[in-house]
């Protein structure tokens, strides 16, 4: 909670109102369930008790056994309710072990811009902090994920992790409960009401089927046939759309026969859920089979228009894409959901996804589809570029977080496959990493795809500027100045005078923050930017132009710095712009409060965080509040402005060093703890801090 601002669905709402508390305001991040729930009640029971009494929980089973779900419905009980909210980590997209922390950190709203090692600064920001986390499907990480886990249980007594994986992380200290397939017993068996819920939702004439014992019996055969694995009987499930019970057991003893590998070293439960899932496969058409295996180069969820793009060709025309994959929905072989501001979005489950890439193997294609995979999401990252200081700006945010993963996935295989393209892709998403708090992943991408491509040309120079900006934001100034001079070496040699005007920002702000104003505006000033030429609506002019307005504030020249910012207002709100536009008002806000107009200062900032909102730019925001604070304490009202402040340094330990280690902005928040404390003493100022910092920032 942040005095006039109450947080909604985890973000900063900017409306109005009274300072009064949100106490049923949970952080957290659990998606919702899919499906319905079956069974299960002992373990639920058992994962109650041991999630308040051990601090390191670990669910095992085979592939398809009901982990994940199982966690999911325990996590989200009431009673597991921590202070500091239930966070939940999906690590099947994840390939690469070192952005294990990152995925992490991104998860429970950690935004790593310090130079400390991420782990460090997650363990620190954990420290205090009485959370659940839970960590989904780990078996391709458990190295990784045990020394992680270990120095977050050792930093952080109020910590409680539940892991799924296939095999157990081997930390000292770790429960691990074994999921064991559905009970597959007598005619109310827990197997046999899950088939029957799917079978159900599959063929309305099911209800009629389980209404004859005779039938059911051959239900019950078929589930224990298939081990009560839940995955397999939410597969067979789906089938009774085709096939009758009989029909379906028949076909289950000669699938199992046939597909059955007696040389296969696998456990009798794998070799069923392998052999549920090939059965399934049999039973789909040529054109379903096909797209299942080339479906499997996708990590993640993805929408239709990727599936088409991706997996046509061949057979297969994109014209029919969708139809085909409409009915892997039909056999649960891919499952849909539909997200508010997306539209449909699929995915297959691990297992079903393990069987398609053997199967795109076999085909011979794995290449070519990781190859169109990865330039897909790389012209999705130049769209996004160009669009970005557009209208379609919060759309843009938005959809590039949804496809987080897959970007990552292209990342890494063009890293390895097209470093030229690597580059130009990292740079091309600057504003990803810059502005959507993805900070240390994107500085980690661009140092890599750098160092594997030539030094050459806007690529580089755009890459060059883009890691800038990331070792801004960890407050890694000297290495920031450097790549500034870096950059402007590397722009002069290209006939576009917009990268020189990017790296003109970059080493303008390189100086401005640790306290030289008067460089930064010889960098990037009215004068400097004539210099350059280039569009006054590029965004190396627009952001040269907020380093002008900010440089102005620190020399006390506010009259100056208010016309620097509404012109680049006027500029942002021509294009449909939300985040510089966000930052302009902050700098209204800035000149106001130096002008003595405390009022005025209030209005812009609370524009700026409604801006910033939208976004989820954590930065931004702690900002805001910060300034809010003084201005609110300037007019006398210092609980408010503890409370404030509080919130404020909640907000900036997501984000890593506060106030970037500025003079100017440390000043800022110093004089409105000064004038609060001042206004209603030392206690209470404490008190409505403590209350503050205890809003949720997640």
């Amino acid at each position: 909670m942040f005095g006039e601002y109450s947080v909604n669905n985890n973000q900063p709402d900017p409306a109005g109102g009274a300072p009064e508390p949100d106490s049923g305001a949970v952080p957290g991040n659990l998606p919702p369930e899919t499906a319905s729930f079956v069974g299960r009640e002992r373990e639920l029971g058992l994962l109650y008790d041991m999630l308040r009494e051990q601090r390191l929980v670990t669910l095992t089973g085979v592939g398809g056994v009901g982990k994940s779900r199982l966690a999911l419905r325990a996590a989200a009980d009431p009673r597991q309710r921590r202070r500091d909210g239930v966070w939940w980590v999906p690590l099947s997209p994840l390939r690469d072990a070192e952005l294990l922390t990152a995925t992490v950190a991104h998860a429970v709203g950690l935004a790593h811009r310090s130079r400390r090692p991420l782990d460090e600064e997650l363990c620190a920001w954990m420290a205090d902090r009485e959370l659940l986390l839970v960590l989904d499907t780990c078996e391709h990480l458990v190295s990784a994920c045990r020394h992680l886990v270990g120095e977050l249980l050792q930093s952080a007594p109020g910590l409680t992790v539940l892991i799924t994986s296939r095999e157990p992380l081997g930390c000292p200290g770790e429960n691990v409960v074994e999921v064991n397939p559905l009970p597959c017993d007598g005619p109310d068996s827990d197997a046999l009401a899950l088939f029957r819920t799917r079978a159900l939702a599959a063929s309305p004439y099911a209800d009629a089927t389980f209404a004859d014992p005779d039938r059911v019996a051959v239900a019950a055969e078929v589930c224990r046939r298939l081990d009560g694995i839940p995955l397999a009987l939410e597969l067979a499930g789906a089938r009774t759309r085709l096939w009758t019970l009989e029909q379906m057991a028949q076909r289950l003893d000669i699938s199992f026969d046939l597909l059955a590998d007696p040389a296969a070293a696998r456990l009798p439960r794998h070799q069923t859920m392998r052999t549920a899932i090939g059965w399934s496969h049999e039973l789909c058409e040529p054109l379903e089979r096909l797209l299942w295996a080339r479906l499997s180069v996708f990590t993640g969820d993805f929408d239709a228009a990727a599936a088409r793009a991706v997996c046509s060709g061949g057979p297969l025309p994109a014209t029919r894409v969708e139809r085909v994959l409409k009915g892997l929905v039909s056999k649960s072989v891919v499952r849909c959901t539909h997200e508010r501001g997306t539209g449909a979005r699929y995915r297959l489950l691990d297992t079903i996804r393990e069987y398609g890439q053997d199967w795109l193997a076999e085909l011979g294609e794995v290449r070519i589809l990781a190859d169109r995979h990865a330039h897909w999401y790389a012209a999705l990252a130049h769209a996004a570029d160009r669009g970005w200081l557009g209208p379609g700006q919060v759309d843009w945010y938005r959809r590039m977080t949804t496809e987080h993963a897959q970007l990552r996935t292209a990342l890494e295989h063009l890293l390895g496959s097209d470093p030229a393209a690597a580059l130009e892709t990292t740079g091309r998403l600057w504003f990803f990493w810059f502005s959507c708090g993805h900070v240390h992943e994107g500085r980690a991408f661009l140092e890599r795809a750098l160092h594997g491509a030539p030094h050459v040309g806007a690529a580089h120079a755009q890459a060059l500027w883009a890691l800038g900006l990331t070792a801004l934001l960890q407050g890694d100034l000297d290495t920031a100045g450097e790549l500034g001079e870096r950059c402007t070496a590397a722009a002069a040699s290209l006939a576009d005078p917009e990268p020189e005007l990017r790296a003109a920002y970059l080493h303008a702000v390189a100086v401005l923050m640790p306290g030289d104003p008067v460089t930064a505006l010889a960098l990037a000033g009215p004068r400097a930017r004539g210099g350059h030429g280039g569009r006054p609506t590029g965004a190396g002019w627009l952001l040269c132009r907020l380093a002008t307005s900010y440089a102005l504030c620190d020399l006390g020249r506010f009259e100056e710095a208010e016309l620097e910012a509404r012109g680049l207002r006027e500029a942002c709100e021509e294009l449909g712009e939300r985040w510089l536009r966000a930052y302009a008002d902050y700098v209204l806000a800035v000149a106001a409060f130096g002008l003595g107009h405390h009022g005025e200062a209030t209005r812009h900032v609370r524009a700026m965080l409604s801006g910033k909102r939208l976004l989820g730019d954590r930065f931004g925001i702690a900002l805001g509040l910060d300034l809010l604070a003084a201005a609110v304490a300037a007019m006398g009202d210092g609980e408010l402005a503890a409370r404030l402040l509080g919130t404020g340094h909640a907000w900036w330990r997501t984000v890593g060093r506060p106030q970037m280690g500025s003079p100017s902005l440390t000043a800022l928040r110093d004089e409105g703890e000064r004038q609060a404390r001042a206004a209603i003493g030392d206690a209470a100022y404490e008190s409505a801090f403590l209350a503050g910092s205890a809003a949720p920032t997640g």
